[in-house]
């Protein structure tokens, strides 16, 4: 089992979840995977979410610690001998400190990017605002919940479950070269949202293709309460697997 790379608590993870034809993801599934279905369906999820207490190798980054992170993701799965591995494929990670991208990008090929963020986290007794927000084109594109503070947990064969349960990462590394990491945490419980705002330029932000789709609003959204996660370090797919 590959070496232990970094350790966080990942807390109060919004995921806005929206159905998509799968041909619009083609290009960007990795070599060897293949897209993952949910009752006949593809989706692409708007997730946002707090890092704390973040450590590389075991080791505390100064001024690394505590950050946002909002991303556009993917699901695939991979057969590796008898086993299926789910995986995520991140489309766009954005975080506003530079060395974490730079560091995803240049060990994992990750797509960070840089910009100015903020959250903000309003605990009631009866009720949850939990929300997330990126800069840019001079403006703040939001992400946020309002959600009942009893925590519940996922129900088996359930969409958000099929949304939370991604083990491994999985990323595009070229022609033919798939890279693989797991990131390990325990089944999340979540709390049930009764209302949502996403307030994002998603054609300005990914594209007019995926800014369409999010247009169209998300089938479900939830807030999932995170824990604390493991990355694995990653590894190259065989290559008898790249074709």
């Amino acid at each position: 089992m590959q070496n232990v790379f970094l350790t966080a608590y990942w807390e109060n993870l919004i995921m806005a979840n929206y159905p998509l034809p799968p041909e619009l993801l083609q290009d960007y599934v990795p070599s060897g995977t293949e897209l993952d279905f949910y009752e006949g369906q593809c989706y692409v999820s708007l997730v946002g979410f707090l890092f704390r207490d973040t450590r590389l190798r075991g080791v505390p980054i100064p001024f690394h610690r505590n950050f946002e992170e909002i991303n556009l993701r993917f699901y695939v799965r991979y057969q590796d001998g008898d086993e299926w591995k789910r995986g995520a494929v991140f489309i766009s990670e954005v975080v506003p400190r530079p060395a974490i991208t730079i560091v995803a990008n240049t060990l994992y090929g990750e797509h960070y990017s840089t910009r100015q963020m903020r959250h903000r986290w309003d605990k009631k007794a009866d009720s949850w605002q939990i929300s997330y927000g990126l800069k840019q084109g001079g403006r703040w594109h939001e992400l946020s919940v309002e959600a009942r503070p009893e925590a519940v947990p996922l129900q088996e064969g359930s969409e958000e479950q099929f949304i939370a349960e991604h083990y491994w990462g999985y990323t595009k590394r070229g022609a033919g070269r798939t890279s693989e990491y797991r990131v390990e945490h325990p089944s999340w419980r979540t709390f049930p949202v009764d209302s949502y705002e996403i307030s994002m330029d998603g054609r300005a932000l990914y594209g007019d293709a995926f800014g369409e789709v999010i247009e169209q609003g998300p089938s479900s959204v939830f807030l999932a309460e995170g824990s604390e996660v493991q990355v694995r370090q990653g590894r190259w797919l065989p290559s008898g697997k790249n074709g």
